[in-house]
């Protein structure tokens, strides 16, 4: 189970900036120790535990880089071309018979370990044959169209580090050194509820005032994305009691509890009550939209986040704060979100000091330029504002208006979860 140190979201003032929440996260979460091997099929998105130093060189013999002729550097024509006798012939898979002879060329393939004496090779569409001899052109520079051996990665070198979050081509060059399985951290474990009397499940019977809960599996979706295991807890009355009692509950067998919901100032917001009968809870008011009521705390030492009710400010607050919390649970190493610079094609005030994100559509100007289009409705509670965009536009503390024409950053759904 992870661990979260008491003070950790102690800080001054009445609003928290991202930087800081994201800080105050990454450096006070202690990660989970517990490893675990999986086969390396089933490695992708899993956090990497070990560093992995390459055992042997990539490639891990010196190779031709095309089909063509392998020659010794010494004997390269240098003001005309020449005429080589061709001595043998070497594919992919196959290893060379014998050292390359002077004056003769070796017919090679791509991928091909090179004859040993060999240095250079010629591409067959520079060559021509003529009788059982091939001539070369002259100029070509030693070593040309060669791949050595430990070119890509060299013996030894530290080629994936503890803490990266796998991809595909990270279990591409674990398998070119032949590795089989990976050593991981073990899979966060998450509680999700959603809370309130206003919400039923998918599949059950809705009141005429009630609507289905969305934001319960908006959020394990995300959940699941970044590699975690979720308990799915259903929705959490309107209750103190019963809701402290559902938290206390869960939080020995989980490294984290997620709720959303409940979590603002109202008389119906019951989420502080019940997290502060069975825990400590500091009531995170963000500066940040969508979003700003966050909880955040600590239940019998297990991580507490309340995210909001509207779905939008559901899905901004989790990339902003259950995202990085995720990684640090996991010793992960840090994935920065790196806005992507494009064109406003929109007109936007908003309040300094505060982190804004704005719903878009990006399109291809006439003049080949990318431009961000807003979504035509405000509200953090329209899903269809999330499902027809393709991202968010984050406009720091400092902007307070964006004019059409002005320089941006995106960030695509994509590069967010």
């Amino acid at each position: 189970m992870a661990q979260l140190s008491d003070d950790c979201f102690a800080s001054s003032g009445p609003m928290m900036s991202v930087d800081e929440a994201v800080r105050l996260i990454t450096t006070r979460v202690t990660a989970i120790p517990d490893i675990e091997t999986v086969a390396l099929a089933e490695a992708d998105g899993r956090i990497l535990a070990n560093e992995i130093l390459a055992p042997l060189p990539l490639p891990p013999f010196t190779n031709s880089a095309v089909d063509g002729y392998a020659v010794a550097s010494r004997d390269l024509p240098k003001a005309s071309e020449q005429a080589f006798s061709i001595s043998g012939r070497v594919q992919a898979g196959a290893a060379a018979n014998a050292p390359i002879e002077p004056g003769h060329a070796v017919r090679i393939f791509t991928g091909a370990p090179l004859p040993d004496g060999a240095d250079t090779v010629f591409m067959q569409e520079d060559v021509r044959l003529e009788g059982d001899k091939v001539v070369l052109p002259a100029g070509l520079e030693p070593g040309a169209n060669v791949r050595p051996a430990g070119e890509d990665i060299p013996l030894g070198h530290a080629a994936l580090q503890a803490g990266k979050r796998l991809r595909p081509q990270d279990v591409a060059l674990a398998a070119a050194f032949g590795l089989v399985k990976l050593d991981v951290i073990r899979r966060i474990r998450v509680a999700v509820f959603s809370t309130g009397d206003e919400l039923v499940s998918p599949g059950e019977r809705r009141a005429p005032p009630q609507l289905f809960d969305s934001n319960r599996f908006m959020l394990m979706a995300m959940l699941r994305r970044l590699g975690c295991e979720v308990s799915d807890l259903g929705i959490l009355r309107d209750e103190p009691a019963s809701l402290a009692r559902a938290l206390k509950d869960v939080a020995g067998h989980h490294d984290l509890i997620l709720t959303t919901g409940g979590v603002s100032t109202g008389e119906e917001d019951h989420v502080k009550a019940g997290v502060e009968s069975v825990g400590r809870l500091v009531l995170w008011r963000m500066a940040i939209k969508p979003g700003r009521p966050v909880a955040m705390g600590i239940i019998g030492g297990t991580p507490f986040i309340g995210l909001p009710g509207n779905p939008v400010a559901s899905f901004v607050t989790f990339v902003h704060v259950v995202r990085p919390t995720i990684l640090a649970l996991s010793a992960a190493v840090p994935e920065p979100l790196v806005p992507m610079p494009v064109r406003a094609e929109f007109t936007y005030k908003k309040k300094i000091g505060r982190r804004e994100y704005v719903r878009v559509n990006l399109r291809q100007a006439q003049d080949g330029m990318l431009e961000a289009v807003k979504f035509p409705r405000e509200g953090a509670g329209l899903l269809s504002s999330l499902v027809d965009t393709d991202g968010l536009v984050e406009l720091s503390e400092p902007i307070t208006r964006v004019e059409p024409g002005q320089t941006v950053g995106f960030l695509s759904y994509a590069s967010l979860i």
